[in-house]
């Protein structure tokens, strides 16, 4: 069997770096995307340490010649990860629409561009679809917004395509962690700026933010999301929504009975069963 050829997204730091060099040392091919490859260095050196090469290339996902470019460069196409991602803070009243926008543009349609893309690739070889969400794609949360609701339409739109794609030989599974110690989080932007504009909301964002601080004190590892998301680049029958933490169980369990979503596939694929 040739070697497998693993495309993820958003490996300059965080999961996506460490899915890389996992995926990279359980035998894979792996294509480690990023907007800008001049912040390679951390992943190069990680996959160096661990032994392994990884092939950098330049895709930015809110481009779609840039995601169609790299994926013109493929001759075969295994698996996605669709990790690429930006966290954002903020209420609708203080901020614009404008704003709200920017946030889908990376964290929804980002992976609507790089997943049209890669899909002819994917059923020519069977393969799969693993994104990344978040516990935010289940459960809406306070100054989360804009976020959440890309969340949201992520999960939804994978949960659609599933059945279809199962059709064509290819799966697809959503990825959801909870918190995550990682640079996500300090990407955000919550500057003390941020809080010195809340207005009424302060007391609220504060209250807020000390929560987070809280919740992310005891964080999964990022290595530890990876291991099991190479897991699902090899599982006969990978689930479609994967928790990768107890925590991230128990707070989507509040809304989620079918923790698998295996019910809903099983409803949806006789929609399109021929």
């Amino acid at each position: 069997m040739s070697t497998r050829t693993v495309l993820i997204t958003g490996t300059s730091s965080g999961i996506g770096q460490a899915t890389a060099v996992a995926a990279a040392r359980a035998g894979w091919r792996v294509i480690a995307t990023m907007r800008d490859t001049a912040k390679a260095g951390p992943l190069l050196a990680a996959a160096e340490e661990a032994g392994v090469a990884v092939d950098v290339r330049p895709l930015d996902v809110t481009d779609p010649a840039t995601v169609e470019a790299c994926l013109a460069g493929l001759d075969r196409l295994d698996a996605l990860v669709n990790n690429a991602g930006a966290g954002h803070v903020g209420t609708l009243e203080q901020e614009s629409v404008e704003d709200v926008r920017a946030v889908m543009e990376v964290n929804f349609f980002g992976v609507l561009h790089v997943t049209k893309a890669a899909l002819p690739l994917l059923r020519a070889a069977k393969g799969r679809v693993l994104t990344v969400t978040s516990v935010g794609g289940v459960v809406g949360q306070p100054f989360n917004e804009a976020y959440c609701a890309a969340k949201f339409a992520v999960e939804g739109f994978m949960e659609s395509l599933a059945p279809v794609a199962a059709t064509a030989g290819v799966s697809v599974s959503v990825v959801e962690p909870g918190a995550v110690a990682s640079e996500f989080v300090s990407n955000v932007g919550v500057t003390q700026d941020v809080l010195d504009r809340a207005g009424r909301y302060a007391p609220a964002l504060s209250a807020y933010l000390e929560r987070t601080r809280g919740a992310f004190s005891g964080a999964q590892t990022p290595q530890d999301v990876a291991e099991q998301m190479v897991d699902l680049l090899s599982v006969e029958r990978p689930a479609f929504r994967v928790l990768t933490s107890d925590a991230a169980r128990a707070f989507a369990g509040t809304k989620l009975k079918d923790l698998d979503g295996s019910a809903v596939q099983t409803l949806t694929g006789t929609w399109v069963a021929p």
